[in-house]
């Protein structure tokens, strides 16, 4: 096929590309062709390539070898400030606003030349375009004067996309756009991208949810150890397809048999009160898995970070083994045995400046130093050594940046900090977003394994089918109140969803 017809085809395709870091092979030679107004999925697990490919594409890294081609013509985008004004935006998974300006100052940030009056932003402009943006996605709630700090994870993610979207882009990169947000926002979210679609935008939508994959992409590409596996259509792919494409094998069962809980009471909470829930009880036995299902913003998180002394309570009690405890801060909670793996990996979980180990023992430093100050290096490697290996942590060395390994293994290396404390009651929120499916299936199994070892367990997910599969009780919480109960052989998607909605 001669290079006009491949771009009458192509509105972009990546051609034999390559990268290695330090030696080791992150793309070996993939490809990427996407047609003009489509909704190409991109999947893979974590540490497939894909997220290396995208920033190469918008010029954030540079390749070793390869082709990118931009209808029709070779290019070499230098920056992603070169990609955005060849047409092409990218949405980060990790939340890349500024906290301090406002919804409208970050969604024109680095563009203020077309609002000026003289040698001032006309203020009243903005504010007014970035209105009619808001309203023409669909998206409400959000004021153009709010501070982006006073908004949820799921709105950021929403302004995100705003801004792309106000960039008149023809190329939307999309990383993991769904992760945060809830089913009403996902509703939306895809209204908005059939939309573009529609009007000739293509869609790169890099996701690990298969299920929403198959409902909005038109075309999937799958990569695997930096390798490229193949493109199919998604009408003529089934979920079963995808899974044996990503992890090159069948997963047979993703969630694990779940062992009885035990009948002695861990943590019992007796109408806790915080800034947005309140009276709200319940109970966690030992072994037990307690799931918290609700939408975005229901509360669930906040919840849990008042229990581990994140957040401030106002009121009620929380009993620990049948004893009332007082946790002001979580070095309380942690001392009391308990352990916390939060909602938000990058600003609350990882330290983004340091190693894997220095991640991993920070917890346990007390441990591991002696009597003058003195930190026992050899212990601290070992201990660290042993629980990567324990939960499977992929990292060329302890010594390597955290940063650098893939959201899967972040997360995993985070659950082993919290694990290495042998905790009493472990809690996590969210635990698998952002993370393949051959992850999550890992995670899972090491989350059953310790309840049946007497941990006592709650997980809170936005994902019904993982709060479905993995609790044997479950609570759900709306308006910042548990608003219902039930026991893991009554619980069906559409009673938790009934009771989420009200």
């Amino acid at each position: 096929m001669n290079q006009e017809k491949q771009s009458e085809q192509y509105l972009l395709e990546v051609k034999n590309l390559s990268k290695s870091f330090l030696g080791v092979m992150a793309l070996n030679k993939v490809s990427l062709q996407v047609r003009k107004g489509e909704v190409h999925a991109v999947i893979g697990e974590n540490g497939a390539g894909k997220s290396t490919m995208m920033n190469i594409i918008m010029g954030d890294l540079k390749r070793d070898e390869g082709e990118i081609i931009l209808r029709g013509k070779a290019v070499d985008f230098r920056s992603p400030a070169d990609a955005i004004d060849a047409g092409i935006s990218m949405i980060h998974q990790e939340i890349s606003l500024v906290p301090t300006l406002s919804v409208a100052e970050n969604i024109w940030l680095g563009r203020e030349k077309g609002f000026m009056k003289g040698p001032f932003i006309g203020e009243g402009v903005r504010k007014a375009r970035t209105k009619e943006l808001l309203d023409r996605m669909g998206i409400a709630g959000i004021s153009p004067s709010q501070a982006v700090s006073e908004l949820t994870v799921a709105q950021m993610q929403l302004v995100e996309l705003a801004r792309a979207v106000s960039t008149d882009a023809e190329i939307i990169i999309m990383d993991e756009p769904t992760s945060s947000l809830s089913d009403k926002e996902i509703d939306i979210l895809f209204r908005v991208m059939r939309d573009l679609r529609d009007h000739g935008v293509s869609i790169i939508f890099i996701t690990h949810k298969i299920e929403e994959l198959l409902t909005i992409s038109d075309r999937v590409s799958v990569y695997r150890d930096g390798c490229y596996i193949g493109t199919n259509a998604c009408a003529d792919t089934d979920k079963e397809q995808l899974i044996t494409m990503i992890i090159g094998r069948t997963l047979t069962e993703q969630y694990p048999q779940i062992s009885p809980p035990g009948e002695k009471t861990v943590l019992e909470v007796r109408n806790l009160t915080g800034e947005a829930y309140r009276d709200v009880s319940f109970t966690v036995r030992e072994g037990e898995i307690v799931g918290f299902s609700g939408l975005v913003g229901a509360g669930r998180s906040e919840i849990m970070r008042g229990i581990f002394g994140i957040d401030k309570t106002f009121g009620g009690e929380v009993l620990l083994d049948g004893k009332p405890i007082h946790v002001k801060q979580p070095r309380d909670a942690v001392e009391l045995g308990m352990a916390m793996v939060t909602e938000d990996r990058r600003d609350m979980g990882i330290i983004r400046s340091a190693s894997v180990k220095e991640n991993m023992s920070v917890s346990m430093l007390k441990t591991f130093t002696g009597p003058l100050g003195i930190v026992d290096v050899q212990k601290e490697r070992q201990t660290v050594s042993a629980m990567m290996q324990e939960i499977s942590v992929k990292a060329a060395n302890m010594d390597m940046l955290i940063t650098s390994l893939s959201g899967g293994n972040q997360q995993k290396a985070i659950l082993g900090r919290w694990l290495m404390l042998e905790p009493r009651l472990l809690i996590l929120d969210e635990p698998t977003r952002g993370i393949d499916v051959g992850a999550k299936a890992e995670i899972y199994r090491l989350i059953g394994q310790l309840a049946a070892q007497g941990m006592a367990i709650i997980l809170v997910s936005s994902e019904m089918p993982e709060i479905l599969g993995m609790s044997h009780r479950i609570y759900v919480v709306r308006d910042g109140r548990i608003v219902f109960t039930c026991d893991r052989e009554e619980a069906t998607q559409d009673l938790l969803g009934l009771h989420a909605l009200g």
